[in-house]
């Protein structure tokens, strides 16, 4: 049965109020890096994106501990199921910056070949598998590699993340279930950021907390502090281990909050009361976690103005170098379906190819 109790292990002031999970120093300072590049990150895409020079950015500004938290505890033979604001996982399990950068433009640096919307990202080398608008299917598609994991008698885990709005699609429903019925190890992950788009929480479920949603399923649910980092790594840590061990699946609950708009096309103020976000405001992810690394002697003044020096040329090269790139070649549209291409899809190549229209998407195909 789910226990509704918030598991947290710093207060907001990032006093430790509960048992600390084992995590080497070096880890510790890495953790906050990666949620300050995440933060900043996020600043400058978005600005990118008010320039014209991308065209859609979802952030995840309020929801770093989250996602970082979720993402140290998994080995690298796991495999992610994203969705809009999971991109920092992809970035921990060693994503560049400028892979990321030219998926938002969709060029030829694109893992992807320009094939799916910005900030639909995937990246097999990390095992990160693309995911829909659709909400919820990256859910089933998880419940599926787990299942798979289990018939080929591996002990990968599969993390499925989910906000919580996707807890009322039906694909939340048939992967629960089904997850539960056949034991797989699996991970659902829901940031809870307390909106569905512009739908409150309250106007999305009347039940007393997602988490709860889990015993409908018969597996165990979980609520945890989205924005305490070491709170997030404790759960995730027993869930991962549960599910690897051959426990069966877990859901996790991370309340949280989306400081900014749900993405770059949103306005949140006309929505939401700017004291919510106030309040919010106080219970700062970094703030509190760096709160707890300056008591214990890992975290100066110093170490973030370099650190977030190195992130900002990081991302200007990184951007610099995506622009640079130009699109994606023609032929991938034939290349990039077949693992051997069959002689009728050769043959459309090399008319496409004849027809004088340059290797390059630019004007090749005009709407």
């Amino acid at each position: 049965m789910t226990d509704e109790t918030l598991r947290q292990v710093l207060d907001d002031e990032g006093r430790v109020i509960g048992p600390e999970p084992a995590i080497p120093d070096a880890d510790l300072r890495a953790l906050y890096r990666h949620m300050l590049k995440m933060r900043t990150l996020d600043g400058r895409m978005l600005s990118l994106q008010r320039q014209g020079r991308i065209g859609f950015y979802g952030l995840a500004t309020g929801q770093e501990a989250s996602i970082t938290g979720s993402a140290y505890p998994l080995r690298a033979s796991d495999w992610i199921f994203p969705a809009l604001r999971e991109t920092g996982v992809s970035l921990w399990r060693g994503t560049t910056i400028q892979e990321l950068v030219c998926q938002l433009i969709g060029n030829s640096g694109d893992v992807l070949i320009g094939r799916q919307m910005p900030m639909h990202f995937s990246d097999r080398k990390v095992n990160s598998v693309a995911w829909s608008s659709v909400i919820g299917t990256q859910l089933v598609h998880a419940m599926g590699a787990a299942w798979a994991a289990r018939l080929m008698k591996t002990d990968d885990v599969m993390v499925g993340y989910i906000g919580d709005g996707g807890t009322s699609s039906s694909d939340f429903h048939a992967a629960l279930n089904f997850a539960a019925v056949k034991q797989v190890p699996v991970v659902f992950f829901c940031q809870n950021n307390q909106w569905a788009i512009s739908v409150p929480l309250s106007e999305q479920t009347v039940s007393s907390s997602i988490a709860i949603k889990a015993d409908g399923y018969g597996l165990p649910g979980v609520r945890v502090d989205g924005n305490d980092l070491l709170a997030v790594i404790t759960v995730m840590r027993e869930a991962v281990e549960r599910a690897r061990s051959g426990g069966g699946p877990t859901f996790v609950e991370s309340v949280t909050f989306r400081m900014g708009g749900h993405s770059s096309s949103d306005d949140p103020t006309r929505y939401r009361d700017p004291e919510l976000v106030k309040t919010w405001e106080k219970r700062d992810p970094l703030a509190r976690f760096g709160a707890y690394l300056r008591g214990k002697g890992l975290l100066t003044d110093a170490d973030i103005e370099t650190w977030t020096a190195e992130i900002n040329e990081e991302i200007s090269q990184a951007v610099t170098a995506a622009e640079a790139l130009p699109a994606p070649a023609i032929e991938t549209l034939f290349t990039d379906v077949y693992a051997q291409m069959p002689a009728q899809l050769e043959a459309q190549m090399k008319y496409a190819l004849s027809l004088g229209l340059g290797t390059r998407f630019e004007g090749a195909f005009p709407l």
